[in-house]
């Protein structure tokens, strides 16, 4: 056998093996959690925050989804967001999320904003930086979910006459507590946390792998390449989550 086919060999055996080792600590666990982040939408299309598709206009998201910039222009800020909520409307959920919403045991906890795990059938799903469906009166307080694309008029009104801000976690805000606190219980809690498509550079929520190690979990990292967690998890499971994820549960 020629060395790159060896090679070749020799890593598949290794992807099998480490696959099978997943599924051993999966099938003998009775609480997991999956933590997961843009890259497991972006195979639905969605894109990323930070990807090519970032730049909207001349604006950078990091200039849009601000407390500041809402406040300076609230009209321009649901231009934003109406695009986006446009763009995700027409994305459906991929093979890692119906793999997901399919295992009994998995509680969800993403740092999404699309809703596509909700879609995907997962009961039970914390969103930990909020839902791009949710809107939130700045003068009242109410929230409720609307699913329109286009909406109109924009910016919307809630029916006490307040503007309404996307539901969402911005940059300088704090995670809304209730949420944020129920995630780290579960993560405490856990036997085996699998970490999907997210990069790790996205704090607090890229602490709760670690949270989950201390606390005597298996970490479990499924992504397209290396990321600044796999030094920190016990097996890094390179590709696809629509491909690897149906293979585990």
């Amino acid at each position: 056998m020629e060395r790159g086919a060896r090679d070749l060999a020799d890593e598949r055996e290794r992807v099998l093996n480490a696959i099978a080792e997943a599924r051993r600590w999966l099938v003998g666990a009775r609480r997991v959690v999956a933590l997961t982040g843009a890259g497991i939408s972006a195979e639905s299309g969605v894109p990323t925050f930070r990807g090519p598709q970032g730049l909207w206009r001349e604006f950078k998201p990091e200039e849009l989804a601000t407390p500041e910039a809402f406040a300076q222009n609230p009209g321009l800020v649901w231009e934003w967001y109406d695009w986006r909520r446009a763009l995700i409307a027409g994305c459906v959920p991929n093979a890692g999320h119906l793999a997901l919403a399919r295992y009994e045991k998995v509680r969800v906890v993403t740092q999404n904003v699309d809703g596509l795990h909700a879609r995907a059938g997962s009961a039970e799903v914390l969103e930990i930086h909020g839902s791009i469906w949710r809107l939130v009166c700045t003068e009242c307080g109410a929230a409720r979910e609307d699913l329109t694309v286009p909406l109109k008029p924009l910016p919307p009104r809630c029916g006490c006459g307040g503007m309404e801000r996307p539901g969402v976690v911005w940059f300088g805000e704090a995670l809304r507590r209730g949420v944020w606190a129920e995630s780290e219980r579960l993560v405490r809690s856990a036997e085996v946390l699998l970490v999907v498509g997210t990069s790790g550079a996205v704090y607090p929520a890229a602490g709760l792998a670690h949270t989950a190690r201390v606390a005597g979990a298996k970490v479990i990292e499924i992504n397209l390449e290396r990321t600044a967690l796999s030094r920190e998890v016990d097996l890094s499971l390179l590709g696809p989550s629509g491909e690897i994820l149906p293979q585990l549960v």
